[in-house]
């Protein structure tokens, strides 16, 4: 059919249309269709099968079970030439026990297509860990040799699902070498997994291997400072890295300065968002120290709610005085004061950057603990992050500085509201040797949960320090038996509470 005859031209001018426009892509995007039976797939295989050069299929917003999969796959074994699959939202309301069959007979047509993707998006379907094994298996074959962008979402995969993916991309790494087709991902997103240590170690390793990121977004994923450390090394090896978004861990000082080591290694960085991640003064300023040696491609760094106290937040502005590229340098909620803040405005003026410097307005005050930096190793238990702003700002207590004053300021005595808003050793130790009654009077053990809150506040400061130790036993202690020893207290509510807070229930 090749005439050039005036209808033939119509015709295909309606085919190019088809194809070639929007880079040969098939889109089925948000129209809720819920497809149960084979039968209900009718109309969409045939779109699948009568579209030629088949490269994109947009499945997300509908619901797919596993009938349906299986003949979609069917038609999907054809279609060589496919490399997106934008496959996101797509088993609403499925059972987790439907969706990694239905995974699998999609990925298995892809091999048998021979496609070669460059990107997969399977992002916001709860799959779970076990969702993880659905994909596994198209991940380690030449269907993934070429895969560029690796998009996972809010997936519920948990420490074990990190794990599978993690082995999944390495023996993929392994096998695309002895084929000579080097994987090369370059866009990595994993956010709202729960991954937690034991699954961003085990993803480091994989990135180590890879070498070849450009983009890794894991935020909200209950990271603390062992896992941020082996990230950390991993983007070492990425010399390419542009964007890294790890929004929402708990680096505290160690991790931040891990992370800021790397920073220094990497000459490409666009995007720095650490906010939410508790990097304090001390990480602040190692970042600082890495901004202000290279980064001269760095557009956007996010240091919000990070616990950072006046001087280091002055120094991370001074450090981005020759940063032409900068747009957005974001230190909202720390603890400033007004004085710092007007003087961030004015360092900034002065390196006529005033339009980079985000707002300022959940700025926590300056807090003037000067405790300088609650001692490190207080922080594994991040029950912290439950703070809140508000409860902060009543509790801290605000001491009046003489800027002219020389003399140091003894630290305020701490009461209990204190310690449980900010727990730390030093507090616990600071309530004196009546702690174990003040707490275990002060909390109204009639309310599960916040007899919940208070236990696992105490046990973050844990050490293993004698006095510590003790304080921390005994505390607990106290409390746990005023709690069990009133008649209205409800046991059972106590422990499922305690499992949700200890991330073992949902």
């Amino acid at each position: 059919s090749r005439k050039m005859a005036s209808e033939d031209i119509t015709k295909l001018a309606e085919s190019l249309a088809k194809t070639k426009v929007g880079g040969g892509q098939l889109s089925f995007k948000g129209q809720s269709l819920k497809l149960n039976t084979a039968e209900d797939a009718e109309e969409v295989i045939k779109q699948i099968e009568e579209f030629d050069g088949l490269e994109a299929l947009r499945l997300e917003g509908n619901t797919v079970g596993v009938e349906a999969a299986k003949v979609i796959a069917k038609a999907l074994e054809k279609k060589s030439e496919l490399k997106r699959c934008h496959w996101s939202d797509m088993f609403t309301g499925r059972l987790r026990s439907e969706i990694p069959p239905a995974l699998i007979s999609l990925g298995d047509a892809l091999i048998v297509a021979g496609a070669q993707l460059v990107e997969l998006d399977l992002s916001d379907n709860a799959f779970g860990p076990d969702g993880v094994r659905g994909f596994e298996a198209l991940l380690k074959s030449p269907a993934c040799y070429t895969l560029q962008e690796l998009k996972l979402n809010n997936c519920g995969m948990g420490i074990g699902g990190g794990k599978i993916l993690a082995a999944a991309l390495k023996e993929c790494h392994r096998k695309s070498i002895a084929q000579g087709k080097r994987l090369a991902l370059k866009i990595f997103v994993a956010g709202r997994n729960r991954l937690e240590n034991d699954g961003a170690i085990a993803l480091a390793e994989a990135f180590g291997i890879i070498g070849t990121l450009e983009e890794v977004h894991m935020p909200q994923n209950g990271i603390n400072h062992p896992g941020i450390t082996a990230l950390a090394q991993a983007f070492a090896i990425n010399p390419l890295l542009k964007v890294v978004n790890l929004n929402d861990n708990t680096f505290t000082e160690k991790g931040a300065v891990a992370m800021a080591e790397t920073l220094k290694a990497l000459r490409q960085i666009e995007v720095i968002n650490f906010g939410d991640c508790l990097v304090r003064s001390k990480g602040a300023v190692a970042i600082a120290d890495a901004v202000k040696e290279g980064l001269h491609k760095l557009k956007e760094l996010n240091l919000s709610f990070c616990e950072i106290k006046r001087d280091a937040a002055l120094t991370v502005a001074e450090a981005i005085e020759d940063k032409t590229e900068l747009e957005k340098l974001d230190l909202n909620g720390n603890c400033l004061g007004e004085e710092v803040c007007e003087q961030l405005h004015e360092i900034l003026e002065g390196f006529n950057m005033s339009s980079v410097l985000g707002s300022l307005s959940d700025d926590e005050g300056d807090e003037d603990d000067d405790d300088e930096e609650e001692d490190e190793e207080e922080e594994e238990q991040q029950q912290l992050k439950e703070r809140g702003a508000e409860e902060q700002e009543s509790l801290t207590p605000k001491k009046i500085l003489d800027s002219q004053a020389s003399t140091p300021v003894p630290s305020p005595p701490v009461d209990v509201a204190t310690f449980l808003a900010f727990p730390s050793p030093e507090k616990l130790l600071r309530l004196g040797p009546k702690c174990s009654v003040l707490i275990a009077q002060q909390t109204d053990t009639s309310d599960v949960e916040k007899v919940v809150a208070t236990l696992l506040r105490i046990s973050s400061v844990f050490k293993d320090e004698a006095s510590v130790k003790t304080a921390v036993h005994e505390t607990a202690d106290a409390l746990m038996k005023k709690a069990f020893s009133s008649a209205t207290f409800n046991s059972d509510a106590f422990i499922t509470n305690l499992l949700v807070h200890m991330g073992l229930l949902k």
